[in-house]
This record gives C-alpha cells, sequence and structure tokens, in this order.
C-alpha cells in the first residue's frame, strides 16, 4: 500500500518544463540589482537605443536616456548662407534715391526679424509708396521668433519711402518705411 504514496509525491513534483524561477518576495521591489540595470543600459548603448524596457513577472525595468546632439560646426555655417542668399537675390528698394536711417520721418525696426508687407503672400501689401497712413496704422509686420509684430505708423502722413522688400531680414533699429 506504499506504492500509492509514492505515485503521489511523485504527481505533486514539477515537470522540468514548468520549472521557473520563483518570484521575487513581497518588498523586494527597492532591492533591484544595479548590476542588471548597468548591463540593461550597456545593451541600449549597444544597440544605439534611447529606451530598453525589461518585464519578468512582476519585475519590469525601464531604462531611458536623453540623446543630445550638439550642432556641428558645419550646420551652424549653413545657417546664416541659407539666410543670406536670399538677400542677394532679391531687388533693390524701388526708390533711386533711399533717404538714411537718420531721417526725422523714418519709422525703425524695434527688433531683428524678417519684415513682410503684406499679411500673407497673396494678399496686397499694407502700403505702398505715397499711401497716405494715420497714427497706429498697420504698415508692416516683423516675425522674429515665429511670432508676427506688428509694426505702426508713429505718426499721420504720406509714405515717402519703403526701405525693406517683403520677406527680407532686419536688424534692430534699420529704417524701414520713411512717412513724411
Amino acid at each position: 500500500m506504499k506504492k500509492p504514496a509514492a505515485k503521489k509525491a511523485s504527481a505533486s513534483r514539477p515537470k522540468a518544463d514548468d520549472r521557473r524561477p520563483p518570484p521575487p518576495p513581497r518588498g523586494s521591489a527597492g532591492r533591484i540589482d544595479p548590476a542588471l540595470i548597468e548591463q540593461i543600459g550597456d545593451i541600449a548603448n549597444r544597440l544605439g537605443l534611447s529606451e530598453i524596457e525589461v518585464q519578468h513577472d512582476d519585475l519590469r525595468i525601464r531604462v531611458a536616456r536623453q540623446t543630445f546632439q550638439a550642432p556641428t560646426a558645419t550646420a551652424m555655417m549653413a545657417a546664416p548662407m541659407a539666410v543670406s542668399a536670399p538677400a542677394a537675390v532679391i531687388a533693390p528698394p524701388p526708390v533711386a534715391a533711399a533717404p538714411s536711417g537718420d531721417h526725422p520721418g523714418a519709422v525703425k525696426s524695434p527688433m531683428v526679424g524678417t519684415a513682410y508687407r503684406r499679411p500673407s503672400p497673396n494678399d496686397k501689401p499694407f502700403i505702398e509708396v505715397g499711401s497716405v497712413v494715420k497714427a497706429g496704422e498697420k504698415i508692416l509686420l516683423v516675425e522674429a521668433m515665429k511670432t508676427f509684430n506688428e509694426i505702426t505708423a508713429p505718426r499721420a502722413g504720406t509714405v515717402t519711402s519703403i526701405m525693406v522688400e517683403d520677406g527680407t531680414p532686419v536688424e534692430y533699429g534699420q529704417a524701414l518705411v520713411i512717412i513724411e
């Protein structure tokens, strides 16, 4: 009669296929092996991954890193060339002898940016030479850091000269328009 007890004991033993490592004991989440995290980080680095996640039963480890790519000297030099190329193609202002920026009626740029004479490429310009403007009327836009800033006429008068073309870069204090 002892044979059935022996069969019962062998039936309770797990098969080789069913063996798994025991789950980590409760409360062991704070005791993660730092060497394991380093190994996972090395794998991510070797494969060029910015993030890797490993999960085993209730244990889940996620290693992420921020990748920062410093601009190279070549990229830094390419930007000014792209900005200066359109300036060389643009025709001079329509007035042959443009007054200097020291003119008392000069409206100067309050910032560095790109000047636009029209609200959108398909619209007509805000002003033309000979336009009569009122104080506070919008005469140009200057885009700086993806923000369009309205340039308004500081006083009423007639536009005698427009010193910038649509889409040209402007500097701080540069004369944009002459209003007399």
